[in-house]
Parts: C-alpha cells; structure tokens; sequence
C-alpha cells in the first residue's frame, strides 16, 4: 500500500517557521524521526521511506501554498496513490494552539491550500489539522499565520510534533477510523 503524506507551507526562509508553515514543521519532525531526508525533485521536496509493509511518500509542495494542490495532484497520478492515501496536514485558526484533529473530508474552511487541493481533486480526502489559534485582532489573520510561534507555543511544539508523527504513523498503519478514535478525543 502506498501512502502520500503532504505537509503544507511556503517555500523560502521568510516562511520558515510560521504558523503556516506547520505542516512542513511536521514532516520534518516525522522524516527525522524515521531518519529519513528529504530530495528536491519534481513540486517539491520529497522524501521515501517504508513504514512496515506500507510505502510512504512525503511531500512538502514547493509550488507556495495557494498552489499546493499542483503537487499533490501531480504525485497521487505519478504514484498511482487513492485520495483515500492522502493524508493533508494543515495549520488550522479555528482549533486552540496544538490541537490535532483528524477528519475524513471537508471544506476548505477559508484555508486558500486547502481551497486549491479541493478545485484540483474534490474535498474527500483525509487531513490532520493542526491547532494554531485566533489569538490576534480583527483584520490580521494574514499577519498571523505568517508570523512566528510565541515563545511559550515553540516550547511546547516537540510534544505535539511527536503526537502529529504519532496519528500519521496511525493512519498508514490503522486506518483513519481508527485514528480518529484513539487521538480526535486528546
């Protein structure tokens, strides 16, 4: 079984570590874990590894993030991958700092990489949504997300880093119903 695992974000180092760019945080925190590094090749930096008998397929789109879904279009035909495979990992305003949720489908909830996979493939696709807050005044969404973790949010980011690498391997090992179950309550 063949698994693509994309993180979203923005390529460059005036991106690096924003909020936005939390699912690149967290495929690097995962391609670590399984000593595995990432190539730049066709869309973005890639990186392949075996989890058991599934193969994995990471990608952090090097296409910027209104554009995301090119990549991962790209990489699901390449690899002969179901949308069911994929597994989108998003920074999310709507959730509290550090919340992880798992969710089998859904809207683009105003999420412009989101909205791109979606005009590209449609909405069915798994995705783990990762917390980043709302904690900023009204007219500046954009200045949030692109702007750097609060110190007291970087110190806690390895532990929900390690959490995020954990529903991954969860959901290429279990399925995303049983992923859903045993971290969507945490």
């Amino acid at each position: 079984m063949k698994y693509l695992i994309a993180g979203l974000g923005n390529i460059g180092p005036d991106y690096e570590q924003t909020r936005h760019n939390i699912g690149f945080m967290v495929l690097d925190a995962f391609a670590k874990a399984s000593n595995t590094v990432f190539e730049e090749k066709r869309y973005g930096s890639v990186a392949e590894m075996r989890l058991k008998n599934r193969s994995l397929i990471l990608l952090k789109p090097s296409t910027f993030m209104n554009l995301s879904g090119n990549a991962i279009r790209y990489w699901l035909q390449k690899e002969k991958i179901e949308t069911g495979n994929l597994l989108v990992v998003v920074d999310d305003l709507a959730l509290p700092f550090g919340t992880l949720r798992m969710k089998t489908k859904g809207s683009d909830a105003g999420h412009n990489g989101l909205k791109h996979i979606q005009d590209l493939i449609g909405q069915n696709y798994p995705r783990l949504r990762f917390g980043i807050g709302s904690n900023f005044p009204r007219g500046s969404q954009v200045n949030y997300v692109l702007d750097a973790f609060a110190d007291e949010e970087k110190q806690q980011l390895p532990e929900r880093f390690e959490t995020a690498v954990d529903i991954i391997r969860s959901f290429c090992l279990s399925g995303v119903s049983v992923t859903m179950n045993l971290y969507n309550n945490k």
